[in-house]
């Protein structure tokens, strides 16, 4: 029990934290090159450094993907007996979860290669770490377990593009190598490897993301969840749109598939700030996949929480 409220306690410390400096962090503060971690980039040219952003040099802690802590999320159908189309990987009996949880989101990454040390190709070499959970926090009388935490480990090579056209900044293309598990064992591990091509651009107070994934071939008797790129996909794409205390986010995936193979789900977020108080944050994901455990299995998600960092 002490090492689950340990993660609670973890994300509360990051939280107050963050209130804590939004207190006396004024702009100059803000482009200190001297601070460990930046959490307030409101760009994708910000996040990786790019153009006149100040550079905060390598091995510093940058965001990546959101921040956030759900206090609440609900769900349509929870998954009880999770399946695979590997027979090793089938719950038999059914698990006494409820459908509400509480969800949370911890990403960072940092630079150790800058693009002015691989002047042949020019480009920056990221490390990035991404853990989302799904915390039983309100079943007393199954001990209040962790139903789902999902690691997700990347190397990321960066090679900026300062193309424009109007006010369209086409600002990077990216090339990823991406591990994701859940760090189980059978009959309900959950694992892939990927390789991911991703480019990113900026309009005014509108961001977009796109990425095309491979996942890369697996034994067939190792291989926990042969079909899960049909339920997760093999494409996605972000959109993002920041304007004063509004941030409003929608990512979808898709298969790429048709007929019956034809799937995908979709994410909207939705922040609010509070000046100098709390960024609060509304999530509704519906389809396959909110985490890997459900990589094939279709729900709606509702949750309400706070944020850290969006997109």
């Amino acid at each position: 029990m002490k090492i689950k409220y340990s993660y609670l306690i973890l994300l509360f410390c990051c939280f107050f934290t963050r209130f804590c400096l939004s207190q006396d962090q004024d702009q100059n503060q803000k482009n200190n090159n001297s601070s460990l971690l930046s959490l307030d980039y409101e760009s994708i040219t910000e996040r990786w450094e790019m153009d006149s952003t100040p550079t905060k040099g390598p091995l510093k802690i940058l965001p990546y993907k959101p921040v956030y802590m759900l206090f609440g999320n609900y769900t349509s159908d929870r998954n009880v007996q999770p399946t695979s189309d590997n027979p090793n990987n089938v719950v038999g009996d059914p698990l006494p979860y409820e459908d509400v949880e509480l969800k949370f989101q911890v990403s960072f990454k940092t630079r150790f290669l800058k693009k002015e040390w691989t002047r042949a190709i020019g480009v920056d070499l990221w490390l990035a770490y991404t853990q989302t959970s799904w915390w039983q926090l309100y079943s007393p009388d199954i001990s209040r377990p962790f139903r789902e935490t999902n690691y997700q480990p990347e190397f990321i090579i960066i090679k900026e593009m300062p193309i424009k056209w109007g006010n369209l900044n086409w600002v990077y293309t990216g090339l990823s190598f991406n591990h994701q598990s859940n760090g189980r064992s059978n009959p309900i591990s959950r694992s892939w490897n990927r390789v991911i091509l991703h480019t990113g651009w900026e309009l005014e107070d509108w961001s977009f993301i796109v990425k095309a994934q491979w996942r890369l071939p697996e034994d067939s008797e190792l291989n926990d969840n042969p079909g899960m790129a049909n339920y997760l996909g093999r494409a996605d794409a972000l959109v993002s749109y920041r304007k004063k205390r509004h941030n409003i986010s929608c990512f979808g995936r898709h298969s790429l598939n048709d007929g019956s193979d034809n799937r995908g789900s979709v994410q909207v977020d939705y922040v609010y700030t509070i000046p100098n108080i709390v960024k609060l944050q509304l999530q509704i994901f519906h389809g396959y996949g909110e985490s890997m455990i459900d990589f094939n299995h279709k729900q709606t998600t509702i949750g309400f929480g706070v944020s850290l960092i969006e997109w």
